[in-house]
């Protein structure tokens, strides 16, 4: 599974004319989900999301806190362009990104496990064309992949 985990103080997702998704200050998670991932990487990334510190911390120190001890929210965005491969061609190839109905379970999970935490989760709408607004914070942009955990 990968993401691209970037720290915002705005970021909202439309799909046609209707907002599906919007938080303030926190982290925009673009989550892309392989052909070879299952549970054990979606807790592997859910749980580097959780925890990573990226927020300023008390006295100005960067990079000392995390989402949750900044009551800070997350908005999840599938992005199975992800696991473009344009290694031959110009043409992106996505042979790595996981088929639609295995994707979808697996992101739902993540989303699921963000929210136990207890974090408040936005998301955009799976399989749709979305528009994708951001307030990038620093700009902080941090990329997890849980095939590269070890």
């Amino acid at each position: 599974m990968r993401a691209v985990v970037q720290r915002v103080t705005a970021a909202r997702v439309r799909v046609g004319g209707r907002v599906t998704g919007e938080i303030g200050r926190g982290l925009l998670v673009l989550a892309g989900i392989g052909r070879d991932d299952g549970p054990e990487d979606v807790v592997y990334v859910a749980g580097k999301i959780r925890d990573m510190r990226v927020f300023e911390g008390d006295e100005g120190k960067p990079m000392d806190r995390s989402v949750v001890d900044v009551g800070g929210s997350v908005l999840v965005v599938s992005q199975f362009t992800l696991y473009g491969d344009i290694r031959r061609g110009r043409r992106p190839a996505f042979d790595g990104a996981a088929p639609p109905d295995r994707a979808r379970a697996l992101y739902e999970d993540l989303v699921r496990q963000l929210r136990a935490v207890p974090l408040p989760v936005a998301t955009g709408e799976f399989q749709a064309m979305m528009r994708v607004e951001l307030v990038n914070d620093g700009p902080v942009t941090i990329l997890i992949d849980s095939t590269r955990q070890f």
